[in-house]
């Protein structure tokens, strides 16, 4: 098939390259060795040709005031919405990573990572991302997105965030497509070297961690033609800490089979500190070499990889305090209540389940929060979940441009392919803690304080719950070819007419073993505790166990002994736990029943006219209209655990069961836009298009993994895909006002996004063989609206004396209105993970060799977690509706509003030199999460301040 596939384009690539198609490179401009940022015009493989129109002639970018005039030329002259960062010089990015550097483009949200980096990347709320390297899309195994971490901020060029679609553009972004640039040899006028050096030092971590690029470049002037190549090399490595405290879901403080009768008393399930923390490395290397063949035709090859290598770990020291023999005294209780149902037996929330529904016997109560109390003969959890993970990504690619008579096109071929492997394992050790003094909404997450700190003694350490294994591996493959074309139209009203078609052929495979096994001897608090194994007598070598860094509030920062990552990393360390837990050593196999394998074969063509009508001096008219139909075909296969009662005289067993799905859909995405130029920079656009976003693989997988805690006080979970899925559709509106001048802009754009199909990810109960189960399934929700206003701008002030002409702001504003419609039990919220407010400002400077800029980055109250299916308590937001067996009454996890302060300096001591300073999260901005209202405080997570200090040598 796939030799069939390249023969079938280099047939259509003789073609182009005789017919006539794609131009020569402009002039190059006269100052020498100047990095230049080039449109997707220029690009090998063109996917969106009104992006940043007149972009063929090379422009110098060096500065980060050409660099923002360049990137309001490129929104100016845009036929989408777009929002474009420019490279200040050869490999030197406004921001150290891209993520970080997209937080400060009108309508784009991110998060900081558990990894403590700026990630998450959301385009005006939504994170229905397409991501693109340089027009051609990207992809990392079973999933629709790239992890923009991965492709350090040095190798770029630029970055299109391109907000609405057009015919010519890959169909599979609602949210948007952003397109990652890279640096070409033709975009350079002479032989050219770059080195970087960077040291970044994170406060939490005190690790100072090393940062290298090194860009070569060169062009020749040979008998077959100008002939041009680029090799740039990234590697970085990050030391990180991102310590938490959490106070669990909340439970009564009343029923049976737990340790209080407090009526209307309301305590966290546990008490809690635990750390993120470890190293990643980040290896990229990208290359390309283009050909001038003729005067009209240019021959490229490119290629590029990217990588991601961790070892990490999440270690933590928590107390249960829902556990026999546990008592509290000393209690305070807060103004803070909410009327709940609570059940009878455990104080949780009864779940529906059953067919019909059903409520086990509850009470309808008012409760209050404690705001401080003291606990006694409590039961800890300190556990290690150690993480071994890679990822590994491949892209090659090759291509013809060609440029003659008003005729271009352009045929590109590539082929990707991505691997990512990962190894978990946790192991647990417990105790009981005599007592420790609690203290709730501090502001800077709950204080624990616990006399003796016996979390930093092995005495009384019993080896608990159970040892979990969880490796997985996944692959993806995409070959994809396209073949663009446009004709220039002489004509008073039409001025070009394009034409286009792709091909994409996708294969993903995922495999997965999970083991867990409980404990040997006893479990403390469920009457074995005198049986239980004490970790000194449990013939553990010494080494089992360490000391993880401690979180402030949690026992003034001293820390608990946990599990040594490292001895759970080694094969060594993993055999002889798997020895004493009775498993067979080695690692374990993949199981059958975690396998799902995909296929998805897309083909895609386009037409579009572009118009241009003169109406009165200096006012016009111009815009496209188009259409992009599609048609997809994918199959998916993977198995599902059946359980097959006991029957004559047979024992109850399990059976795997293969199970597929096939679907096809065709779709047509039409669009049009307009922009009415009045002339003096100010300009009016507005836009329409369709477009779609088809579901990753893993939420499609048709298997069913579940799974029985061994911990006691938790739920048991599990996870599903859904096969029925149906892609998410979008009807795009946009409009924009904006007035360009001689040094900034000003722009004030609408948007409205109408979803269909809204695809989201939540738990909820599910009776298995007569057991609870939380498994957690994508779902279809019916339809989403989103609206809003973007205003941006940024200025020079040319006009201020001396030094001070050289300070300069930028800013953004956007408001996102969002709801989900229909009948879904999300009916009438927000969509998960928008923030209504979001707003950038900034101020800039650049003089006398000295640039620098202060930024400040802030983002309201938004949930990032549907934990409706699980046990917390939560209010009745209908206490008439307390006795109705399906009634689930909302539980989502909020985070509060919250900003971010960044700054970076430059010097250039002349054009081969340059000393760089910077300082991401200057104030030490945190996470603050709660449940159903603010006082029911969640997770605190202590995001880490980092400075950086580099040179730059250009040769």
């Amino acid at each position: 098939m796939m030799k069939k596939q390249f023969k079938l384009l280099l047939g259509m690539s003789a073609l182009t390259y005789s017919g006539s198609a794609v131009a020569q490179r402009s002039a190059s401009p006269e100052s020498a060795s100047e990095v230049t940022s080039t449109g997707q015009q220029d690009d090998a493989n063109a996917s969106q040709e009104g992006v940043g129109a007149n972009v063929q002639d090379e422009i110098v970018v060096t500065g980060i005031r050409q660099s923002l005039e360049r990137a309001a030329e490129i929104k100016q002259n845009a036929t989408q919405i777009v929002d474009s960062i420019v490279s200040e010089d050869i490999g030197k990015f406004p921001d150290p990573t891209t993520a970080a550097a997209l937080q400060r483009v009108p309508g784009v949200q991110v998060s900081v990572t558990a990894s403590n980096e700026i990630g998450n990347v959301r385009v005006r709320g939504l994170g229905d991302i397409l991501t693109t390297v340089n027009g051609r899309e990207i992809i990392t195994t079973t999933g629709r997105t790239f992890a923009m971490q991965d492709l350090p901020a040095n190798a770029l060029a630029r970055v299109d965030v391109i907000k609405s679609n057009t015919a010519d553009v890959i169909e599979g972004g609602i949210a948007g497509i952003i397109d990652l640039q890279l640096n070409k040899p033709f975009n350079f006028k002479r032989s050219t070297i770059v080195l970087n050096a960077r040291g970044n030092y994170g406060l939490k971590s005190g690790r100072f961690d090393p940062q290298f690029s090194l860009l070569a470049t060169d062009t020749w002037q040979t008998g077959i033609g100008e002939i041009g190549a680029l090799v740039n090399v990234n590697w970085s490595k990050t030391h990180y800490n991102h310590p938490r405290t959490r106070d669990g879901v909340r439970r009564a403080a009343q029923g049976t089979g737990i340790p209080y009768n407090l009526p209307g008393v309301l305590l966290p399930n546990v008490v809690e500190s635990h750390s993120d923390y470890g190293w990643y490395e980040r290896p990229q290397a990208n290359a390309s070499l283009q050909w001038q063949a003729a005067e009209s035709v240019e021959v490229y090859l490119e290629g590029l990889y990217t990588g991601y290598r961790s070892q990490s770990q999440w270690s933590l020291a928590n107390s249960q305090l829902f556990v026999p023999g546990t008592s509290i005294s000393n209690i305070n209780l807060s103004d803070d209540c909410i009327t709940a149902r609570s059940r009878l037996d455990s104080g949780q929330t009864p779940l529906p389940g059953g067919t019909p529904p059903t409520l086990p016997g509850f009470r309808v109560q008012e409760l209050c929060q404690v705001e401080s109390a003291t606990i006694s003969n409590s039961i800890s959890e300190q556990k290690t979940y150690s993480y071994d993970n890679r990822t590994d990504a491949w892209l090659g690619a090759f291509g013809l441009k060609f440029e003659r008579n008003g005729v271009h096109a352009t045929a590109d071929i590539s082929y990707q392919r991505s691997k990512y492997k990962a190894e978990t394992v946790l192991a647990v050790v417990s105790q009981r803690i005599p007592t420790f003094n609690y203290i709730a909404n501090t502001g800077d997450g709950a204080i624990v304080e616990t006399p003796g700190n016996p979390y930093l003694s092995a005495a009384n350490l019993v080896v608990a719950q159970g040892l979990d294994q969880n490796f997985n591996k996944s692959i993806g493959d995409l070959f994809q070819a396209r073949l663009d074309s446009s004709f220039d139209i002489e004509s008073n009203l039409l001025s070009k007419f394009q034409v286009g078609y792709r091909y994409a052929d996708r294969e993903a495979e995922f495999d997965q073993a999970v083991v867990n096994r409980a404990a040997p001897g006893g479990v403390i608090g469920l009457g074995t505790e005198a049986s239980a194994i004490r970790v000194t007598a449990s013939g553990l070598p010494a080494n089992y166990l360490y000391r993880m860094p401690g979180v402030p509030t949690f026992n003034n920062g001293a820390g608990a002994l946990v599990p040594n990552p490292d001895f759970l990393r080694s094969d060594e360390g993993r055999d002889i736990l798997r020895s004493f837990y009775g498993l067979a050593t080695g690692d374990p196999a993949y199981q059958p029943q975690r396998r799902f394998y995909a296929r998805e074969k897309t083909i895609a063509g386009y037409a579009q006219l572009s118009y241009e009508v003169p109406i009165a001096g200096a006012i016009s008219l111009d815009g496209v209209l188009g259409v992009r139909p599609s048609r997809t075909e994918r199959t998916i296969s993977g198995s599902s655990v059946v359980t097959i009662p006991a029957s004559g005289g047979q024992p109850a067993r399990t059976d795997i069961r293969p199970l597929s799905a096939t679907t096809a859909n065709v779709d047509i995405l039409p669009n049009a836009s307009a922009r009415l130029q009045f002339g003096g920079g100010l300009q009016l656009r507005a836009s329409y298009s369709k477009t779609i976003r088809r579901p990753d693989f893993a939420s499609l997988n048709p298997g069913l993994s579940y799974s029985l805690s061994t911990n006691p006080n938790l739920l048991n979970t599990g996870s599903a895909g859904n096969p029925d899925l149906r892609p998410q559709k979008s009807d795009s509106y946009d409009a924009s006002l904006e007035y360009y001048f001689h040094s900034g802009f000003l722009a004030i754009a609408a948007y409205k996004r109408e979803i269909v199909d809204r695809v989201v990810n939540a738990s909820a109960n599910e009776v298995i063989d007569g057991i609870n189960y939380s498994i957690s399934r994508p779902r279809n929700i019916g339809s989403a609206e989103l609206q809003g206003v973007e205003v941006s701008g940024q200025a020079f002030f040319d006009f201020l004396p001396g030094a001070m002409s050289g300070l300069g702001l930028m800013g953004n504003f956007t408001y996102a209105d969002t709801e989900v419609k229909g009948t879904d039990r999300l009916a009438g919220m927000p969509l998960q993970g928008v923030s209504k407010y979001n707003f950038n400002v900034g101020l800039l400077y650049e003089k006398f060799g000295i640039s620098g800029r202060l930024v400040y980055t802030y983002r309201s109250t938004y949930y990032d977690a549907d934990e409706t299916g699980g046990l917390g308590i939560r209010p009745l937001e209908d206490t008439a509706r307390a006795a109705d067996p399906t009634y689930n009454p909302l539980l989502l996890n909020y985070v509060k509003p919250g900003g971010r302060l960044d700054f970076g300096l430059s010097w250039d001591v002349n054009d081969s030199l340059r000393f760089d300073l910077g300082g991401t999260n200057i104030l030490g901005g945190k996470y603050q999460g709660y449940f159903a209202v603010p006082a029911f405080y969640n997770e605190y997570r202590y995001d880490d301040t980092t400075y950086t200090a580099g040179v730059r040598v250009r040769l």
